[in-house]
């Protein structure tokens, strides 16, 4: 069987144990390592392995990255703070109850900002067919056709790996798959800097102990519906005909079919249109004031405005989101006469959606969005608004 040098990025056999170009005992075999192509690659607790790299006086200390104090939540915890119950979306007062010896750090988006485009930058020098799903995740197509680097799609995502650590500075898994669904599954499997491959013919076997709740789009309300059926892991969907399938989950039932045997037919997009922009804040304590609900809006719509020219976009619905105190998501749209980048015509809209929803109940949340987004060329007619 061949197997991968996850050090010298070579194809190599596997009889010897080690590998025979460099020495390295990290190899991966598999069947089918020199004929998968879609990677994925996920960035290891992004933002906390950031911070220790930039603070290595805590590199072996449990880690919290987000806000402390009042509704604050865990953005991100090292694997040390994880062994304590820590874990993404977990309210702060929580995690440091159950790690009260943790560090905490408030997030610097713009800092993993960077740190995000120089990983973009090593993969663009092995692939353009990126699909970027996040600031520390993305799908890579390293078939023959796209791949600049390596004599294989396994070398050419070792190199990857091995680049992100000795040029950045932290580590990532890396899943190799023959579509995104294996793909994404494989970077699970073995986190952290793990290398995991799952191929076409034994993909079934790998899937069927599984929880259905590891599909990609089973959430967890559909997982629950799932496991009311009777079908709480993968291989009782496997059991299932395809039509059966679809006859109890409808359009989502084709793609859960594809799933349960290893099957996905995306592709990896190097590139989505953007159909929304948005901007939210969380407050303080809860409000239910119509005047500061719309103080509240003001700077969002400057943020979205931004955003908005950054992009070179303009749109033409202005989208409100407000949530309650008992965390009931509220969404209103109000559809402008033409097109528009500016912070003021998003304002007003927002503003004038406030108003009719301003009666008296607290909300925790505001957000302002724009969607139907079109080209910038497109916005703020000057017959229509006038000069601004």
């Amino acid at each position: 069987m061949l197997a991968l040098c996850r050090d010298c990025c070579e194809i190599v056999d596997i009889a010897e144990q080690s590998c025979d170009l460099c020495g390295s005992m990290r190899l991966t075999a598999h069947a089918e390592i020199d004929a998968l192509a879609i990677a994925h690659i996920d960035c290891d607790a992004f933002y906390a392995s950031v911070e220790k790299r930039d603070r290595p006086e805590i590199r072996d200390q449990p880690l919290i990255v987000g806000h402390a104090g009042g509704r604050g939540v865990v953005t991100t915890a090292c694997y040390i703070a994880r062994r304590f119950g820590v874990r993404s979306a977990m309210p702060m007062f929580k995690a440091i109850e159950a790690c009260p010896h943790a560090v905490v750090i408030a997030p610097d988006m713009a800092k993993y900002k960077s740190v995000s485009n120089a990983i973009r930058d090593i993969f663009l020098a092995a692939t353009d067919v990126i699909e970027p799903v996040s600031l520390d995740e993305a799908y890579l197509d390293l078939s023959e056709q796209n791949r600049h680097e390596g004599p294989t799609a396994a070398s050419a995502l070792a190199w990857i790996a091995n680049r992100v650590v000795r040029e950045v500075g932290i580590t990532v898994s890396a899943g190799l798959a023959p579509n995104k669904f294996l793909a994404k599954l494989a970077s699970e499997m073995q986190k952290p800097a793990g290398f995991s491959v799952v191929g076409q013919r034994d993909a079934q076997a790998i899937l069927a102990p599984m929880s259905v709740r590891k599909i990609n789009g089973v959430g967890p309300a559909t997982a629950s519906r799932m496991e009311a059926m009777g079908l709480v892991t993968i291989a009782d969907l496997q059991k299932l005909g395809s039509q059966d399938i679809i006859a109890r989950f409808g359009s989502f039932g084709r793609r859960l079919a594809l799933y349960a045997h290893g099957h996905d037919d995306r592709r990896v997009t190097p590139a989505r249109p953007t159909k929304s922009i948005s901007a939210e804040d969380t407050f303080a304590r809860d409000i239910s004031a119509e005047a500061l609900l719309m103080a509240a809006a003001e700077p969002l719509a400057e943020r979205v405005a931004t955003v908005l020219a950054r992009k070179q976009l303009a749109g033409q619905t202005v989208v409100l989101k407000l949530k309650t105190s008992n965390f009931k998501t509220l969404t209103r749209h109000m559809r402008l006469a033409a097109p528009t980048q500016k912070a003021q015509f998003i304002k007003n809209a927002a503003t004038a959606l406030i108003a009719r929803e301003a009666d008296g109940r607290t909300f925790r949340l505001i957000g302002i969005g724009m969607a139907d987004l079109c080209d910038a060329k497109q916005a703020d007619p000057p017959d229509l608004f006038g000069v601004c």
